[in-house]
């Protein structure tokens, strides 16, 4: 089989080579029309024609881009784009070169060929036009809608006549009969009429089928000769209508396989004079089937369960057939090589019976037998009784004897070596093959009983979230993903069931039990443990999915942990999808051939192969959002390379990480009845339902209430119309009285004017008289208005009353509305009470668990500033320690000065050795002594103050460090002046001009005394570390020790002094005596 792919070419050649259709297919050529983009897509033929010879085809895709493929010349030409599908085709018009052509927007538009330009468009359609027949002369043409059926003259392209109909009955089909003048009208309630093409009178009209035959046509087809019409629907039954007897002459019942006809199409002969034998049957499974209408025998057929047909069209002379496959596809068939085995000479009428050796062959030997009469013929009935004939189907050569005589030697083991050398199954054998892999028992009693409780609410408004085009398929899809929700009621809350399921609807949509046998073997055996940790991803399977890649490509795995990439997101959209978005289909079945010929695990490890293949695009990324499009979008990866890698991982993978440990083996559906899903946390899926179940009774409830809203708002519009009709009847009454009241004043004044005219004509007698009867009238014309006035007040006061009554009754009703709102308002106040209540206690539970994470917090805080402050003491010890030393060097410095002097002293008095140098000596020593104690006495008042202070400021808790530094500074300052008066001293009693050197080394060690750091200063170095701070206690207890050892020294360094002021004057006098 040739296949010519067209890509973007607008010509070409429609093979290369000279085509040899084989007698199994007979397919000349497969033609395909895919776009040469990066993502290559399968732009789908929608519609085909032939044109009168025969020889021209031409076929529109779903694009609007309308191809003639002229089979005479091997070429084929682009003559339009028309932007919009293609909804039906016409080319057998007068004009050779021109074609009709039935687009989306409902609208019928004429080109030409050659010069590819608009030659008319014809409007009318309110509804898509989805047959256009043409008449025998070319001249007219017959566009049919759902809704109407228009008759075009293609010389002026002007509108003839329009048929309409009622609302209720719809039209099948509106057509011209070939090489007639007749059309033809088929509707929906299975009425036929036919009609004469120039006055439009109708000519007869079909009975009605019988009765047992419950049948609705939707598809027909009339030989050539316009004598048979067949007519077919959702049943294997075909019905032959007798057009000339206008009468049913035969029943044809087909397969049981077959449940419904999509189309219909005689197969044209050279020989037959127009009264065509042989009817082409396209089914639901899209398989046609070829039968000879007389003897009901099955000659050939066209298509397969894996590449149905969409619909055929067969050329005038019978010599081809051109069908749009179900994956979009133009296949063109050759009649005479499909035909070639029914053509042959019938076989030789002898039969051997023994072949006996060579050496042993004579004449006696051999036996024949030679049937004496012919062959009987079947004879075609000429009685008016309807026939009923089964179809024999001929077992020779067809499809299911080759599955059944495969289907004995099938093996597991075997289908594995022929996978690993073909790289896949046959794809004539595939669904075969996957059938017997996944055992799928056909439990069609089980099925049904899922499929008759209808659709799931949970798929109702499943359009909405996945529009899919196909209306066949999303019903398909809703049936399936209902059945598998009926089965389990996990499914039903399954976000990514649809996902899962829909590669497989799209495979399997012309057989819905074997669909759903499919997916819930895939799911049983394929997503074990998915559903463990329901609604949330498999957190399991992506572990053991994130292990294997660790081990095998740890860099891959780093990078995808270095930029937050998680399994969720470059495992779990292939797994949801089934590789389905990755892959085209021919690398998706590829693929499944070899997922459902091993164990469980491989789907796995087929996710760790496509991450480990495209590791190189992967590492590139950096973004999260490419990492998401590259794992929802085709890429250019070999399928067979993954598959390789898949194989390897399998093999290499170690032990204690492969997934065979965790998946079991493969588990096929039990026969009869399916088996219990129950792998899932059932307690979270019977919540969710009983909060659907609330939710529905709430809205219940709401409904309730509004309808009786709705019924008290009604009681109020009839008590107000009530109302506004007695307000109009005491409007009435007001009206009758002031019109009384007129009358009364219209009498008295004629009365008055006759009593005028009468005193002037009358005498004084009658005068009296009248006044009497005057009198009289006034007296009774009284007593009628206070009657009246009565009447009046009586009707007042009965007006009053009823109006009280009603304002009463009111507010009876107000009172009963407010106590009724009152107690809705209690219900509501007390459910918002419980909804506050409840987030009361979780606000309490979450500040409570926020302090309880604050306290930890500051714990550890509080640890880590322990740990650094106990540090800090350690180094102010030491630096402690460091500054005691040196201060103790500086005082042992110092007394060695003291000595020093005092030596030079007791030499300098011993030199002199006179009384008034003895006594200012003597002078000095007691000021000394003196200044000494009043320091002493003052270092120990401040010491004493300071002292106090400290603990005042330690008890208060508000000591504050630039205090501390400044008593700190204050305490060196009354220390340097101290030492500082005392070695004024030492060189005031050194100042002998032979002891210059001695005082220079005096003067040398004040200096190197006053260069030494002060406590505060060391204290302000060690107070610029901002992250740590001193002890208040501990460094006053260390103050306290500094300074009790300096006034020690300074104690010593007194008495010492004092000692040897003795000395010298105990030495003068012993000279003296």
């Amino acid at each position: 089989m040739q296949s010519t792919e067209l890509g973007n070419k607008e010509s070409g050649k429609i093979w290369h080579r000279k085509p040899s259709p084989l007698t199994r297919d007979g397919i000349i050529v497969n033609i395909i029309h895919n776009t040469s983009d990066y993502h290559s897509k399968t732009l789908r033929f929608l519609n085909v024609a032939f044109d009168g010879s025969g020889d021209c085809i031409i076929a529109g895709d779903h694009q609007g881009n309308i191809y003639v493929f002229d089979l005479q010349s091997n070429r084929f030409n682009l003559v339009q784009r028309t932007t919009q599908a293609c909804t039906a085709l016409a080319f057998n018009l007068h004009r050779k070169s021109e074609f009709l052509v039935a687009l989306a927007d409902y609208s019928v538009k004429c080109f030409d060929i050659v010069t590819k330009e608009l030659v008319s468009w014809m409007r009318g359609h309110e509804s898509s036009v989805f047959s256009i027949s043409v008449h025998a002369s070319g001249r007219y043409a017959i566009t049919t809608s759902s809704d109407t059926a228009q008759l075009w003259d293609l010389d002026t392209f002007q509108r003839k006549r329009k048929l309409n109909i009622r609302q209720s009955v719809g039209i099948q089909k509106v057509f011209f009969l070939p090489l007639s003048n007749t059309i033809l009208s088929c509707f929906k309630d299975n009425s036929i009429f036919a009609w004469e093409c120039d006055t439009l009178f109708c000519k007869y009209q079909l009975p009605a089928p019988p009765e047992s035959s419950s049948i609705i046509y939707k598809v027909f087809a009339v030989t050539r000769d316009g004598r048979i019409l067949a007519a077919g629907g959702k049943s294997n039954h075909l019905h032959l209508w007798c057009l000339e007897a206008t009468q049913l002459f035969r029943i044809i019942q087909m397969p049981t396989k077959v449940r419904a006809i999509r189309h219909l199409e005689f197969l044209p002969d050279s020989f037959d004079a127009g009264s065509n034998q042989v009817l082409g049957v396209l089914s639901q499974d899209g398989i046609m089937r070829f039968i000879n209408v007389q003897t009901c025998k099955l000659l050939f057929e066209i298509g397969s369960l894996d590449e149905g047909i969409s619909t055929s069209v067969i050329s005038p002379h019978g010599r081809y057939i051109a069908s749009i496959m179900e994956n979009g596809s133009l296949n063109i068939y050759s009649v005479q090589a499909l035909t070639q085995e029914i053509n042959k000479p019938p076989p030789p009428l002898v039969k051997v019976i023994e072949d006996l050796p060579k050496n042993k062959l004579n004449a006696s030997d051999v036996k024949m037998m030679v049937p004496s009469g012919r062959i009987q013929r079947p004879t075609k009935s000429r009685n008016s009784k309807i026939q009923t004939r089964i179809l024999k189907q001929d077992l020779t050569g067809t499809f299911e004897n080759k599955e059944n005589e495969l289907s004995d030697g099938l093996n597991k083991k075997r289908l594995q070596i022929l996978l690993k050398g073909c790289g896949e199954y046959p794809t004539k054998y595939r669904m075969f093959i996957w059938r017997a892999l996944l055992q799928l028992p056909e439990n069609h009693t089980a099925f049904s009983s899922l499929i008759d409780k209808g659709i799931h609410e949970a798929f109702i408004n499943l359009q909405k979230q996945y529009p899919i085009k196909s209306r066949k398929l999303l019903r398909v899809l809703q049936r399936t993903l209902s059945a598998l929700a009926h089965w389990s009621a996990i499914f039903s809350d399954t976000p990514y069931l649809p996902l899962l399921a829909f590669p497989f609807v799209k495979l399997f949509q012309n057989n819905q039990l074997i669909c759903f046998e499919v997916v819930a073997t895939l799911i049983i055996n394929w997503c074990q443990h998915w559903f463990e940790y329901f609604p949330n991803p498999p957190i399991n399977i992506l572990s053991i999915i994130e292990n294997i890649l660790a081990f095998h490509d740890k860099e891959l795995l780093q990078h995808f942990i270095a930029h937050d990439i998680t399994s969720q997101l470059y495992a779990w959209p292939l797994l949801e999808t089934v590789f389905s978005e990755v892959l085209t289909r021919e690398e998706w079945l590829k693929l499944f051939d070899n997922v459902f010929s091993n164990h469980p695990s491989f789907l796995l490890m087929t996710v760790v192969a496509y991450n480990i293949c495209s590791r190189a695009p992967l590492l590139n990324c950096t973004l999260k959002d490419d990492f998401e499009y590259f794992f929802h979008h085709r890429n250019n990866l070999d399928i067979n390379v993954v598959i390789r890698e898949v194989y390897h991982l399998m093999e290499t993978t170690p032990a204690h990480i492969h997934p065979d440990n965790v998946l079991d083996v493969f588990v096929a559906l039990t026969k009869g009845q399916y088996p219990i899903f129950n792998q899932y946390p059932k307690f979270i899926v019977d919540y969710q339902t009983q909060e659907r179940e609330r939710i529905r009774k709430d809205e219940l409830d709401y409904l309730r209430e509004r309808q009786a809203v709705e019924d008290m708002h009604a009681e109020v519009d009839q008590q107000r119309i009530k109302d506004e009709a007695w307000y109009q009847k005491q409007e009435l009454l007001r009206k009758a009285e002031e019109t009384r009241r007129e009358m009364l004043l219209q009498e008295e004044e004629k009365m008055m004017q006759q009593r005028q005219r009468s005193m002037l004509m009358r005498l004084a007698a009658v005068k009296r008289e009248l006044k009497t009867k005057e009198l009289y009238l006034q007296d009774a014309a009284r007593r009628r208005f206070l009657k009246l006035q009565q009447d009046q007040h009586e009707m007042e006061l009965q007006r009053l009353d009823d109006e009280i009554e009603r304002k009463v009754q009111m507010r009876d009703q107000e009172i009963a509305t407010t106590t009724k709102d009152l107690e809705m308002r209690q219900l509501e106040l007390e459910s918002q009470k419980r909804l506050y209540e409840k987030n009361l206690t979780r606000n309490q539970e979450a500040i409570a668990k926020e302090i309880k994470e604050d306290a930890d917090a500051y714990r550890r805080k509080v640890d880590l500033e322990e740990h650094m402050f106990h540090k800090l003491i350690e180094t102010g010890q030491t630096q402690s320690r460091k500054t005691q030393k040196i201060i103790e060097e500086n005082l042992a410095k110092a007394e060695q000065a003291c000595l020093n002097t005092d030596w030079q002293i007791q030499n300098l008095h011993r030199q002199k050795c006179n009384d008034l140098q003895r006594n200012e000596g003597y002078r000095e020593v007691a000021s000394l002594l003196r200044k000494n104690r009043r320091k002493e006495s003052e270092v120990l008042n401040a010491m004493m103050e300071e002292e106090a202070k400290k603990w005042k400021e330690a008890e208060e808790k508000g000591f504050h460090l630039r205090s501390e530094k400044k008593a700190s500074a204050l305490s060196d300052e009354s220390r340097k002046w101290f030492l500082q008066q005392e070695m004024s001293a030492a060189l005031e009693h050194a100042e002998n001009p032979c002891n210059k050197a001695e005082v220079l080394q005096l003067q040398n060690e004040r200096v190197t005394l006053s260069s030494l750091p002060r406590t505060s200063e060391l204290n302000d170095i060690s107070d610029m570390d901002s992250s740590t701070q001193i002890s208040l206690n501990r460094k006053t207890r260390e103050w306290d020790s500094m300074e009790q050892n300096l006034i020690k020294k300074v104690r010593n360094l007194r008495q010492r002094l004092t000692e040897q002021a003795r000395e010298r004057c105990r030495t003068p006098h012993l000279l003296a005596t």
